[in-house]
């Protein structure tokens, strides 16, 4: 009636007398998860997310100092026609590629609301007054925000897969399918797997986090986690939960038979017909301990300190005319003709370190056009070894 083409599921739908509506259109394009995934894929996916989302949130926790917490991930299949659907929000996307170890990538996505208030705390702020807009400088504390969590991901991934995982820089792009803004953010492949966890920072975020993988991608991670365990996915039984630490068994299991098995072979000596080989009998050679009668004649002198063979060590020395703490929003504001103060006073005796540890203070002069330091305190000889230790 629209001048739209009815789909044969319509015509057929009108040929039984049953009602076309949204919901049922909407229907249609929900795929099953299980018509791709397996349940043993279905919690491995979901615990390698856990694995290495857990251990970003903890890198997060201590670059914002806010309580981190995130609860278990759900699975699905989203498709790429249908992203809109998906992330209906604003969202900034956070993409890496797997430069050793695997061959993908992997998008992080975050409402940018969300983002806001990571940058505010990034920034030096509390977070309760996170920016309107994300300016250029709040993306690149977003993205170092990001760099930490997909840093720590690829470690606890090097872990779990016992080789070298690296990942590149982070790309960071807002994300707004509705506006088309992104869009090339996410990879093209028609069908994705979207793994959900639930990210509360102390009382100020309480929202989603996901992460977005192609379904080959996602398939391969699974492929080699149980190859690397010679398991078959079709004869190993499916965890009854995304929690139930199903990847992590694999790989510790068989880890610590195997080990067992290795040090029992080598502990063992060689038997024959169940007795031990003669030539693995080895004599013992018992000796009872001897020792020499003590008196104060065998007590050997004290040694007097010969510092002779250190003099020639070479050693650090700095001269600290001051320091200061700075936000991560201070040092990028910092450019030409910035005065950076000191917590020192004008006048006051700089401070001469070796080895970062001090040992005198001084006055600066200048010597033929050259900065350097007159001494003017400077602590006992006893003191300065001491502190050189």
């Amino acid at each position: 009636m629209n001048g739209e083409m009815l789909s044969q599921d319509e015509i057929d739908a009108l040929l039984r007398g049953e009602p076309i509506t949204e919901e049922s259109n909407k229907q249609e394009d929900v795929h099953d998860i299980s018509d791709f995934l397996n349940e043993l894929q279905q919690d491995a996916i979901g615990e390698l997310g856990n694995i290495s989302i857990g251990s970003s949130a903890t890198a997060l926790s201590t670059l914002l100092n806010q309580k981190v917490e995130i609860t278990t991930p759900s699975v699905s299949i989203i498709d790429n026609a249908k992203l809109e659907e998906e992330f209906p929000h604003p969202y900034v996307a956070i993409q890496v590629k797997y430069t050793s170890g695997f061959s993908g990538v992997n998008i992080l996505v975050i409402k940018q609301s969300d983002a806001a208030i990571i940058a505010d705390l990034m920034l030096g702020g509390d977070g309760t007054s996170p920016a309107e807009l994300l300016d250029e400088i709040h993306l690149s504390a977003v993205q170092e925000a990001m760099n930490q969590m997909m840093g720590s991901a690829a470690t606890s991934m090097s872990s779990i897969f016992e080789k070298k995982v690296d990942i590149s820089p982070p790309s960071i792009e807002l994300l707004n399918i509705s506006e088309g803004e992104g869009r090339d953010t996410i990879p093209q492949q028609n069908l994705l797997v979207k793994i959900s966890f639930r990210l509360a920072i102390g009382n100020l975020i309480d929202s989603d986090i996901m992460q977005v993988l192609p379904i080959e991608f996602a398939k391969k991670l699974v492929e080699d986690l149980l190859s690397k365990n010679g398991s078959d996915p079709s004869e190993v039984k499916p965890a009854s939960s995304p929690n139930s630490n199903m990847a992590r068994t694999l790989v510790s299991d068989e880890n610590a038979q195997n080990q067992s098995l290795r040090n029992t072979r080598n502990d063992e000596p060689k038997r024959e017909n169940g007795k031990v080989a003669d030539e693995e009998k080895i004599p013992l050679n018992v000796q009872s301990a001897s020792f020499l009668e003590f008196n104060q004649s065998n007590v050997p002198a004290p040694e007097t300190k010969n510092l002779d063979m250190l003099l020639d060590i070479p050693l650090q020395v700095t001269v600290e005319l001051g320091r200061t703490k700075k936000s991560v929003k201070d040092i990028l504001e910092l450019g030409a003709g910035s005065i950076i103060e000191l917590d020192k006073l004008a006048g006051e005796p700089v401070e001469i370190l070796v080895n970062s540890r001090l040992i005198a203070k001084g006055e600066v002069v200048v010597i033929d056009e050259n900065f350097g330091v007159r001494v003017t305190d400077i602590v006992s000889q006893s003191d300065r070894l001491k502190k050189l230790n």
